[in-house]
């Protein structure tokens, strides 16, 4: 398995899709926390969901690196949103950025780090929670990281099972 695909055009157009639901999501959740929080509370997590979308956009050039960052920023604007009182992290956009990462990794990277990758994405979940407990939040990134393992676990079976169809051993 290799970390790097090339390029095609149903690559180009899944990611283009996948750029216009982050911005269209952060722009509505921007919207959302104006109306909701008022002032600026907005802004941190759109720069959080900027910062994972981008991760989840990139993560072609280096799946280890890309998703490794992202956790961190996840973990990071967890703790950050929980000491200034802003509203919960990661949001929307963010998990669900958070759940390209983590699905791409488990798919491609080898089993250690692939499991590793899944850990920490569990335990950047398990901070949410400890965050803020039981909220549309945490439940959305529970249920993105989730399916993000299994969609990850069965591409990467799937993967396994066409390579030993093309070259039988």
């Amino acid at each position: 398995m290799t970390t790097n695909q090339p390029s095609s055009v149903a690559t180009i157009a899944a990611d283009a899709g996948l750029g216009i639901v982050f911005a269209a999501g952060l722009a509505f959740t921007a919207y959302m926390l104006m109306d909701s929080w008022g002032g600026n509370s907005w802004l941190f997590n759109c720069l959080v969901g900027v910062a994972l979308s981008l991760a989840a956009l990139a993560r072609r050039i280096d799946r280890l690196w890309t998703t490794a960052v992202g956790l961190g920023v996840a973990a990071l604007a967890i703790l950050v949103s929980s000491l200034a009182e802003l509203p919960q992290e990661p949001g929307p956009v963010a998990a669900l950025a958070l759940a390209v990462l983590v699905g791409s990794a488990i798919r491609t990277l080898s089993a250690g780090r692939a499991g590793t990758i899944a850990a920490a994405g569990i335990a950047v979940v398990t901070g949410a929670w400890l965050s803020g407990g039981l909220t549309s939040v945490t439940l959305f990134h529970t249920v993105s990281l989730v399916a993000a393992v299994a969609v990850g676990l069965r591409l990467r079976l799937l993967d396994i099972q066409l390579d030993a169809a093309h070259n039988p051993r």
